[in-house]
Parts: C-alpha cells; sequence; structure tokens
C-alpha cells in the first residue's frame, strides 16, 4: 500500500496526488463552508494575487478524526468551486512541511492558537514550531474574527511574539469583516 500525503480534489471531483505546493491555502474544518470563508478567501486572493486553494484534515489537533463518510459530506460543498487537499496534518508544523512556501489563511482565533505555548507544550517548543513554519517559507494571511466575548480581533489584535510578527499579516476591520460561524450555522437560530 502507498500512502500519499494529501490528495488534490478539484472541482470537476477528479483527485490527484503529487505536484507543486499550492501558493495559498485555506486549512479548516469547514462544517459548514460559509460566506466567511468565501469571503476571506476571495480577499487572500486579490491581495495574494493568487488562487486559494482550501485544506482538509482528517486529523486535528482539538477535535476526533474525520470519518470518510465525514470527509465526503464536507468535499462536496466544494464541487465545481474550489480545489480542497485533504490531508492527516493536524498542526501548521506539519502542514508547513507538506507545503513548503506556502501562505496559510487562518481566521484570527486559528492564528491565536499558533502562537499559543499550550499546544506546544511551552514557549520553548513553540519557538522552535515557528522557527520550523518560517523555515519552509510559510506564512499567515489573517482575517478577523468576533471571541468568545463578542469583541472583533483582527492581525493586530492576535497576541504574536514580536520575533514572529513578519509571519502574519492581514486586513484590518475596516477592509473585511464578516460576523459568522460555523459553529453559530451548526446550532442554529436561537
Amino acid at each position: 500500500m502507498v500512502i500519499v500525503p494529501w490528495q488534490c480534489h478539484l472541482p470537476d471531483g477528479s483527485v490527484r496526488t503529487g505536484g507543486p505546493p499550492p501558493p495559498i491555502l485555506f486549512p479548516g474544518s469547514f462544517n459548514p463552508l460559509h460566506d466567511g470563508h468565501r469571503a476571506l478567501a476571495g480577499l487572500a486572493a486579490a491581495r495574494l494575487s493568487g488562487m486559494v486553494a482550501f485544506e482538509l484534515s482528517v486529523a486535528n489537533v482539538d477535535k476526533p478524526d474525520l470519518t470518510a463518510d465525514e470527509v465526503r459530506r464536507r468535499l462536496d460543498q466544494f464541487r465545481d468551486r474550489a480545489v480542497v487537499f485533504v490531508t492527516r496534518a493536524p498542526t501548521f508544523v506539519a502542514k508547513a512541511a507538506l507545503f513548503p512556501g506556502t501562505t496559510f489563511v487562518v481566521g484570527a482565533d486559528t492564528a491565536a492558537r499558533v502562537v499559543h505555548p499550550r499546544y506546544y507544550g511551552g514557549a520553548a517548543d513553540m519557538a522552535r514550531a515557528l522557527d520550523a513554519i518560517r523555515g519552509r517559507g510559510c506564512r499567515f494571511f489573517v482575517g478577523g474574527r468576533v471571541d468568545p466575548d463578542g469583541r472583533f480581533v483582527d492581525v493586530a489584535g492576535v497576541a504574536v511574539p514580536e520575533t514572529y510578527r513578519d509571519l502574519f499579516a492581514g486586513p484590518a476591520e475596516a477592509e473585511f469583516r464578516v460576523d459568522v460561524s460555523s459553529t453559530a450555522l451548526r446550532q442554529g437560530p436561537g
């Protein structure tokens, strides 16, 4: 059996492996894909001058692995719309190893986790991880999000250590704000 690091699902439903890494990649769970994802992808494509592909990881640091049926259900949302890479890369260090030179499109909530020492076992391990991401030529394009306290946080509001500030860029609130979340959509009205 051959194990591939990723599968690339094209909008027409075909699948390929191999090839160059995407220059811009938007990782997420996309449960469901919504207007905020599409708007941020569109802005990233315009600002970074390239096509945005999406990434769905079967493995996630904070959630159980996705079943094959769940992966298919989530991929269906992208049919005739976008390229999706399916991986088993739960961390950005792993994503950077698979996709060197890529700019990752993330929300401010994800960016805050990328620079939070608890996800690494401490500040020294976090620094090693961010150094590895930088060493692979990867960066982050960060879209603002409303935090649990109801405040809007854009890239400037993420507590990125000064040493790594150059890895994170993104629009200010005046340029991008879409107050929708997959969690809220799953929970429905009320």
